[in-house]
């Protein structure tokens, strides 16, 4: 006797080619509202920022790259400020913590408290959140505390989580850890650590302004106006940028090409270059790759295009590998430092 199966066939519908053809046009209308939305950030910020456009731009392609920032700087630059103020145009819970040799890493993720239950009499542990649940996290002066202090970073930036007492924690997302530096004050301060460094997706030198915006700036800050800024992005709106990043095609040529800078840096590659060889100890490693294709996708689309090219790779290529590329004595011998390396290989490999 046979036994007769009924075949169920699958609907699968392809899209159609107009649909497609919408799906692309709102695409590229995101991006180019992206666009815009940058100029308009750009104003905003200049009510109480005077000039520092690039390195304002360069945090903004951080943030929509889910990537963290060190701004290195003399300070009275406003660097703080700049936090402060990026957060407020995009509404996030922000937070500052003043790293000092005193702070302790439960200063930073929290820690359990004991309390007693007054209904039962029992006691119990209760977490209570540290700073670092907020969106966006200033930590100002990092390199004013010890080692062990600056660990308790280490998971948060990585992981977006921290771990009290043997129980995972998530932080809010999005999540930034912008971190300010002092370049000339030695005395007190502990160098951060190279697994610490990379955790950065970028390294900001903040320069002085020029005669006409410090001008500005003594104009501005002397009076008793206090400009008032107003919202620009929600926090979806900043995590919806950030998964438009993540979804704009890369080809294999400017990813390539990342590669090629790389792994330029590295002395004990085969094809490493002589300049190479003779004045690094310790190049970049894979996540400075990522870092620069990510970087790439943010900058292209901050210009309106979804065509991210190696012109793009090359423009956050300095701040991607200025603090992955570790020199040795000879460089340090003849004045050579990490920031004229990567210039002279940005000249030197071929896309």
């Amino acid at each position: 006797m046979s036994r007769q199966t009924d075949t169920v066939e699958c609907d699968v519908r392809q899209p159609s080619p107009a649909s497609i053809e919408q799906a692309a046009q709102a695409q590229l209308d995101l991006v180019r509202s992206v666009a815009a939305t940058r100029l308009r950030m750009r104003q905003e910020i200049g009510k109480r920022i005077v000039g520092q456009t690039q390195v304002l731009d360069d945090l903004l392609t951080a943030i929509f790259a889910q990537g963290h920032a060190l701004l290195i700087g003399v300070p009275g630059l406003a660097k703080t400020m700049m936090v402060q103020t990026l957060a407020e145009i995009m509404a996030l819970a922000f937070a500052r913590i003043q790293f000092t040799p005193d702070l302790m890493p439960a200063d930073i993720t929290g820690t359990e408290v004991l309390e007693e239950d007054r209904t039962t009499g029992k006691r119990l542990f209760r977490f209570v959140k540290g700073p670092v649940f907020a969106n966006i996290v200033l930590a100002d002066e990092i390199n004013r505390t010890p080692p062990k202090t600056q660990a308790a970073l280490l998971q948060a930036m990585q992981e977006r989580a921290v771990t009290v007492a043997g129980a995972t924690h998530p932080l809010p997302r999005p999540f930034f850890v912008l971190a300010t530096q002092n370049p000339i004050e030695q005395e007190g301060t502990y160098p951060l650590p190279e697994a610490q460094l990379d955790r950065f997706m970028f390294a900001l030198k903040v320069d002085y302004p020029s005669a006409e915006e410090e001008l500005s700036i003594a104009r501005r800050t002397t009076g008793d106006h206090e400009p008032q800024l107003k919202p620009l992005l929600t926090c979806e709106q900043v995590l919806g940028l950030q998964s438009l990043v993540r979804r704009v095609p890369v080809s294999d040529h400017v990813a390539g090409y990342a590669v090629k800078l790389a792994r330029a840096t590295r002395p004990g590659a085969p094809d490493a270059p002589e300049l190479v060889r003779r004045y690094v100890a310790w190049g970049a490693g894979p996540r400075a790759v990522q870092y620069m294709v990510l970087g790439a996708k943010a900058r292209a689309i901050m210009n309106g295009t979804t065509n991210v090219a190696c012109d793009h790779v090359r423009e956050v290529a300095p701040l991607v590998l200025r603090h992955r590329v570790l020199t040795n004595f000879a460089a340090e011998a003849e004045g050579i430092d990490p920031e004229e390396i990567v210039a002279r290989l940005l000249k030197t490999v071929a896309e």
